[in-house]
């Protein structure tokens, strides 16, 4: 196996687990807590595409909430996952083609502020057009209740915890490339 490969799946395998991590150990200390959980997860999202390339922000955007799912750290109603997979995978490749390879220069920050605005927003728009507006009323056979927990779940907060989860990009990324060229 190529050392490319072999970068890859480690890479992506410690992107999932700290994902997994972050979703398991930062819901039990703040009582799942969306702003504190979405944050760190649209973090790992963001770092895995702009370090890891492309594929690997992929992988970890469509496993993670299936692996929550599982794991019983998400929502509890596989018919969301797939949508959620669809969010993260927009927020990925916003990033990814907007910032991927965005320095700790001037134009790079510009880049890396345009990609957290505009996949905050996307992302947004995709969950709650997928969720809210096709999958709640169409697919899902939901109490009033859970509509309401599933709206608010999935409307303007996903905007806030991309958008927290990209500035944080925004000092974690710059730092993460530096050590990785060190490295090398």
């Amino acid at each position: 196996m190529k050392k490319s490969t072999i970068l890859w799946i480690t890479r992506t395998a410690v992107l999932i687990a700290l994902l997994v991590v972050f979703q398991w150990g930062l819901g039990a200390l703040s009582g799942n807590n969306q702003f504190v959980v979405g944050s760190a997860v649209n973090l790992v999202l963001i770092v895995a595409a702009t370090i890891s390339g492309l594929y690997s922000g992929i992988t970890v955007a469509v496993l993670s909430p299936f692996l929550a799912f599982v794991l019983g750290i998400g929502p509890k109603i596989v018919g969301v996952v797939p949508f959620i997979a669809l969010g993260n995978l927009v927020l990925v490749l916003i990033w990814y083609f907007i910032a991927k390879n965005a320095s700790a220069t001037v134009s790079g920050y510009i880049r890396m502020a345009v990609a957290l605005v505009v996949g905050a927003a996307v992302k947004c728009a995709v969950l709650y057009l997928s969720i809210v507006k096709i999958a709640i009323p169409y697919l899902l056979n939901l109490k009033q209740p859970q509509i309401d927990t599933f709206t608010q779940m999935f409307g303007i907060t996903q905007f806030f915890t991309a958008a927290i989860g990209g500035a944080l990009a925004l000092v974690v990324v710059p730092l993460l490339k530096s050590a990785i060229k060190t490295n090398k």
